[in-house]
């Protein structure tokens, strides 16, 4: 099955907040995944850097961290909700305001925009998750449960689903998107991100 581009989002099954985030490409397998200090961007591979021109859709930063809080996001709104939450937004108003101001990608495929948001609280009283999408024909922001992990794709999978997602860290979290688990029968993997808060927000990038 091919899902296209995918985040997932939650608490593992040890109990730790993470994002993680998988391009899955027919058009444009030649990027890459690139660790910052504080964010995980897409990029053209070495020699395809031209490929901006064709899709402006195709790089951006899919992982962020504004302080406590990790945002993950299939295009450039991934900065848009970072620069609410930095201004004091709450994590729901931001996700929802930057989905519906930037709407679905507007190229051959109307893609969706897909993104998430989780603090790094391990108490469910502090703790904060959202998951959001926008379509052509829908917006949706949906919170996730306490202890609960969920997933969405730009195709096929616009509702979250519950997953098991069992990482330790952001490496094996970075891995398990790629082809582990749930997602090893999602077609066409080309690189990955993942953010696991242990402490502090550690980002790992796998691009094989």
């Amino acid at each position: 099955m091919y899902l296209g581009r995918i985040l997932s989002v939650g608490m593992t099954t040890d109990g730790k907040p993470f994002v993680a985030y998988r391009v899955s490409s027919r058009s444009f397998p030649n990027r890459q995944a690139k660790k910052g200090e504080d964010e995980a961007a897409i990029i053209p591979k070495e020699g395809f850097e031209t490929d901006i021109f064709k899709n402006t859709y195709i790089a951006y930063n899919c992982i962020k961290i504004v302080g406590d809080t990790a945002i993950v996001s299939n295009g450039s709104h991934t900065d848009v909700i970072a620069d609410k939450i930095s201004l004091g937004m709450s994590i729901k108003d931001a996700l929802g305001y930057s989905l519906l101001t930037m709407d679905y990608e507007k190229d051959d495929y109307n893609t969706p925009r897909i993104a998430a948001v989780i603090n790094c609280a391990c108490s469910e009283n502090d703790y904060e998750c959202y998951v959001g999408i926008v379509t052509d024909e829908k917006l949706l922001v949906e919170k996730v449960g306490f202890g609960e992990a969920v997933f969405i794709s730009t195709y096929e999978c616009n509702n979250p689903e519950i997953v098991k997602f069992s990482a330790e860290n952001a490496d094996e979290a970075a891995q398990l998107i790629f082809d582990g688990g749930a997602f090893e029968e999602f077609e066409k993997p080309v690189t990955s991100a993942a953010s696991v808060y242990d402490g502090k927000w550690d980002i790992s990038v796998l691009t094989p």
